[in-house]
């Protein structure tokens, strides 16, 4: 499960991109906190403390108690904005969490017993079709990955979603039954050993073609192609 950390935030004038400019002049990323059936909230963040969350991973699944101006409410990050070129915090939105509440949440897939699993060890490779699947959960019970077990797939074998045990009250989103979530794919040796063996193959039917050397070490000429057949010589007394 998710873990609740604690992040001090402080309330802000102004709305707009004039506004959000004169916040990140001071150091800090400006915000809002939406939902939960209040008003929209602007907030400012200091910009390092920010940065470090993001890049920690799974901002977007962590429950944090905010705390505005000594004001706690608990929120969860539905989005942010990253600058293009340098890569830092633009901006980032909050959801209220009002007890009993649930939400949509992408939750990461990560697998196990790759070491043992049969088909990567005859040299095939894990093909992942789905990094993270769509959930429902209770927001006090988001979990932090489902994982999925490789431990007895074959080449050509695939992990579907009927197969990973989803944590108590999580419920998939997506109306597609039984999606694959990952393949064994088949190694790629043999299709290379194939090409490799064409141009082999190319040379030794040229050299059974050529002519062998006679007996003083040189190289038969080719024969000639036959010739011709003549005209048909006119009957005699005629010319």
């Amino acid at each position: 499960m998710a873990g609740t950390k604690t992040l001090n935030a402080m309330a802000r004038d102004g709305t707009g991109k004039g506004a959000a400019r004169g916040v990140r002049r001071q150091g800090r990323i400006p915000g809002v906190i939406y939902g939960g059936g209040d008003a929209a909230a602007p907030v400012s963040l200091d910009y390092r403390e920010l940065n470090k969350l993001i890049y920690a991973g799974h901002f977007l699944t962590t429950i944090f108690e905010l705390d505005v101006d000594g004001a706690k409410q608990r929120v969860i990050p539905r989005d942010y904005q990253l600058d293009p070129i340098k890569d830092q915090p633009l901006h980032v939105d909050f959801l209220r969490l009002k007890p009993g509440a649930s939400l949509r949440v992408e939750v990461p897939v990560h697998f196990i017993n790759q070491d043992i699993c049969p088909g990567l060890k005859k040299g095939g490779s894990l093909n992942i079709v789905r990094h993270a699947i769509a959930v429902r959960v209770p927001a006090d019970a988001i979990p932090e990955a489902v994982v999925a077990d490789l431990a007895s797939l074959q080449i050509n074998d695939s992990v579907h979603i009927d197969a990973i045990l989803l944590p108590e009250g999580c419920k998939l989103t997506q109306r597609e039954r039984d999606f694959t979530i990952a393949t064994i794919a088949p190694p790629l040796v043999a299709a290379e050993e194939t090409t490799a063996a064409a141009p082999a193959a190319a040379t030794a039917t040229a050299a059974a073609a050529a002519p062998a050397p006679d007996a003083k070490g040189k190289t038969a000429e080719p024969a000639a192609a036959p010739v011709a057949a003549a005209a048909k010589a006119p009957p005699k007394g005629k010319k």
